[in-house]
Formats: C-alpha cells, sequence, structure tokens
C-alpha cells in the first residue's frame, strides 16, 4: 500500500495499530463541515493530528479568511495561530463546496447549527442539507460522525437512511460524538478538557469513532451503547444544568419572603456532598441551555413536564429582575418611565461575544417598554444591534446621569467601574459579584436580596405581601 492510497477505516482489514498511524499520516482524508465557533477548532485540531483536513462552510468570506491562513473567531485562545500553521503546512484548507469536500474525503465530521423555530421545534434543515452533500461522496469504508447536538434517535430515524439513499449503498459507518466545548477555551476542551462520549449506529462504527478521537484527545473516550445514547449524553448534560438553574432562580424569588440570603443558604448546602445547586441569576442565555430542553419536550410523544416548568422559570427571571428594579426605584420616588438605567453585560456569559437567548434582550426591552432611557456596556460588542438600548463605552457612564443599572453579565471589565464617582444609584446585581457595601448605593442582589449594610433601615429589605407576588413567577 503506498503513501498515498486512501485508507478507509469502517471495516478495515488493517491492524488497528496501522489504522492509527495511517489516520495520523493524513492517509485518512478528513473533511469537516461547518467552521464556525466551534467547527474551526475542530477542524483545526483534526488537521494538526492528522495533516489532512479539508474544512467545509457556505460562506465565502470564512473560506478566503481561512485559506489565507487567518481566523475569524475571537477570544479563542491559541486558535489564530493553529489555524495559521496548519494552513501553511498545508494541513488545512477550506472551500464552500461541501459535496466537493465530501467527494475525496473518508472521514466526514459534521459540525453545523442545529437552532429551534419558532414553535420551539428542531430544526434540522442545516444538517439535512449537509447530509445530502456528505452522502453524495460518501464511499464504502466511510464514517460519518456528528458532533452537532440534535434530538435523540436523530442518526438512527433520519441521517441514516438519508445518508444511504443519497451514497446509493450503506457501506459505510455512522456515530455521534457529542461536541463538548465552551467559547474561550475550545482547544483546551476538544484536546482533554473533559472524556469524549462515541456512541456508533453499529458496534463497527463506535470502534472507528473511539479510535479516531483516542488520537484528537488526551482524556479518556467513553464509548456507550449506540448513537442515540450518545445524542442523549449531550442532550442530559444541558437539560441538567436548565433544571439545576430554575431551582435556583426559583429559590431566590423566595429571598424577601423568606426573609434570608438564599445565595448564603444555597452556598452553605452545598458543602454537603450530594448537593449541587447552582447560582440564580437574571436568566439562561446561550445557543445550547435554552434551546435544547426543546429536542425532549416537543420530540417525543411522552409529556416532560418538569423540562417545560425549568424553561418557565428561567424565561421568567428577566421580567422578576425589571420588576424588582422597578419596585427598589419606586422606594427610590423614581419613576421608571422617568429612569436612565444602565445594562451592565448583553452577551450571555463573561468573556465571549455570544448575545443568543442573552436575558439582557428581555431585560433591556421590558425597560424600554416601561419608559426608561436605557443605556449598554459591553467590552464584547461593538454596538447594541438588536436590543433596546444605547451602546455607550465603559467610560460614558458616569456622563449618563444614571438612576439605576442592572448587573447582567460581570465582564471582568466591569472591575473597573468607580462606583464612588455616581450620586446613589439603585442596583439590581444579577450575578453577585458587586462589593457595594461601602456605599451609598439602594443595591438588591439576586437570591440576596437589598443589602442591610448600605441602607440605615433594615425592613427596607423586606417587601409586603402585594410586592412579593409581583416578584414571583
Amino acid at each position: 500500500m503506498s503513501l498515498q492510497e486512501v485508507v478507509h477505516l469502517y471495516d478495515s482489514d488493517l491492524p488497528e495499530s496501522d489504522q492509527r498511524e495511517a489516520f495520523r499520516s493524513g492517509r485518512v482524508p478528513v473533511a469537516v463541515y461547518g467552521l464556525g465557533k466551534m467547527g474551526l477548532p475542530l477542524a483545526a485540531v483534526y488537521a494538526d493530528v492528522s495533516g489532512n483536513v479539508v474544512g467545509a462552510d457556505v460562506d465565502p468570506e470564512v473560506v478566503e479568511t481561512i485559506n489565507d491562513g487567518e481566523c475569524h473567531v475571537k477570544r479563542e485562545p491559541g486558535l489564530p495561530e493553529l489555524v495559521a500553521e496548519t494552513v501553511e503546512d498545508g494541513a488545512f484548507e477550506a472551500t464552500d463546496d461541501p459535496a466537493e469536500a465530501a467527494e475525496s474525503a473518508a472521514l466526514h465530521v459534521v459540525i453545523v447549527p442545529t437552532p429551534i423555530t419558532d414553535d420551539h421545534e428542531a430544526d434540522l434543515s442545516i444538517l439535512q442539507s449537509v447530509a445530502e452533500d456528505v452522502g453524495s461522496g460518501l464511499d464504502p469504508g466511510d464514517l460519518v460522525v456528528v458532533e452537532c447536538t440534535v434530538p435523540p434517535r436523530t442518526c438512527e430515524d433520519l441521517l441514516e437512511p438519508m445518508l444511504a439513499e443519497a451514497a446509493g449503498h450503506d457501506e459505510f459507518g455512522l456515530a455521534f460524538c457529542p461536541e463538548r466545548t465552551a467559547s474561550g477555551r475550545a482547544l483546551e476542551d476538544i484536546r482533554g478538557a473533559y472524556p469524549k462520549v462515541v456512541g456508533g449506529a453499529d458496534d463497527e462504527s463506535t470502534r472507528v469513532a473511539a479510535l479516531v478521537y483516542g488520537e484528537i484527545t488526551d482524556n479518556d473516550v467513553l464509548a456507550v451503547s449506540d448513537a442515540t445514547t450518545a445524542e442523549a449524553v449531550k442532550v442530559f448534560e444541558g437539560l441538567y444544568r436548565d433544571v439545576n438553574i430554575a431551582l435556583a432562580n426559583e429559590l431566590a424569588t423566595l429571598t424577601d419572603e423568606l426573609g434570608i440570603d438564599v445565595n448564603e443558604a444555597i452556598e452553605t448546602a452545598n458543602t454537603q456532598p450530594f448537593c449541587e445547586i447552582h447560582a440564580p441569576g437574571p436568566g439562561v442565555g446561550g445557543h445550547c441551555i435554552p434551546y435544547y430542553p426543546y429536542f425532549v419536550i416537543n420530540g417525543f410523544d411522552t409529556e416532560a413536564r418538569l423540562l417545560e416548568t425549568a424553561r418557565e422559570v428561567n424565561d421568567s427571571m428577566p421580567r422578576f429582575t425589571v420588576e424588582t428594579l422597578t419596585r427598589e426605584l419606586d422606594a427610590e420616588g423614581v419613576s421608571p418611565g422617568e429612569a436612565t438605567v444602565g445594562v451592565l453585560g448583553l452577551t450571555y456569559r463573561p468573556g465571549v461575544e455570544e448575545t443568543r437567548a442573552t436575558p439582557a434582550g428581555p431585560i433591556a426591552e421590558r425597560l424600554a417598554d416601561l419608559g426608561a432611557d436605557v443605556v449598554a456596556v459591553d467590552p464584547m460588542l461593538d454596538d447594541a444591534e438588536g436590543f433596546a438600548a444605547e451602546m455607550i463605552s465603559q467610560d460614558e457612564i458616569y456622563d449618563r446621569g444614571l438612576d439605576a443599572v442592572v448587573l447582567v453579565t460581570p465582564h471582568e471589565e466591569f472591575d473597573d467601574i468607580s462606583w464612588e464617582r455616581f450620586d446613589p444609584l439603585v442596583v439590581v446585581d444579577g450575578r453577585q459579584t458587586l462589593e457595594l457595601d461601602e456605599t451609598d448605593h439602594r443595591v438588591y442582589t439576586i437570591g440576596s436580596g437589598k443589602s442591610m449594610e448600605t441602607n440605615s433601615n433594615a425592613t427596607d429589605g423586606r417587601i409586603d405581601a402585594a410586592d412579593r407576588e409581583g416578584g414571583r413567577r
């Protein structure tokens, strides 16, 4: 066998040691479909390990940028350097023709968006389109790996028959290997921060996927029973977090009625090894947790009442946040309709540019609907497009005559805010990160209530029954 001969790993007669060597030497051509925030790091790692990767993306600008050795994904440590190095070495190139990429590949890795529709149904249209392209170039012995999150049973019920029909044969492997990465640490996560999960449509698919990812990761590879189990693993990880956060958020809405610091109670409860309650906040954002519960809620006949309730609780937190701010403004004699309110943080979590499903959106919109003049500060973003707010720089906040501030996303840059430069403000701290006890500001921390130390009358930290109902779900 010449070094140039393509090696197909599925149903291969080669010893596994030779299969691993073939993969690492580039004799197993790889195509990665989708070069976005998660796809580009994955493709770059594959290129670094195997030396023979074509990345496919339908955006010509993305393709041109990569082929120039540049990186369009920002704030991913080490990624620009890895892209530049692998492109320069000829290990990585990009194309805007997925079908062309499929023609030459023996290993096909799909990592494209799987959003939900306005009716909260899984939108697999992009995945299906890519599957058609992959199938058109699928040779006997090829392996297809799906990394994008999908409703359980997608590989078995949808993709396997689609690929077989497009290919005209069923002599290929199919495995699901969930992406387990987070923005800002993608390379670290891909290379081994967590065990890699693999599950195939058959045992041979599982074996090959485990072999490949054993070369990609420095961590363990966990082979589960089948592709559906692997799909469920990824979805269940998100469901756990959504339900757990909902518990914390619901407890936080009881803070004033209980008359305690719920955050303190949660932190202390978590010292017991069987308790791990997450932290409350103004809502749940991102491209994962707010969406993936619907893969189960609306994907199967059996009711998922707990998941539905968790979504309702977490979606209610922006309203709770604004109602809390409104109540505290009223206590200071300020009408929300006459207030200037600063929203600190528009992205869904610190240090990333992603704004999908961020709670800052409905918070700014509710404030604007009340007539407030809403300004926003976010060091990750250049503008506030799509938000009911005017973007200003962090230095400008001192000159805008703010009456109130809502901390939504605790970017580390906010540690530099000089709070003493403001006249007394109403502050709602959504993330337990502000230290304002030595100021005259009226501070309410979600889960902890109103700061007793910043106000002379401790009873101001409690609200009457009517106000309580306004702050509850």
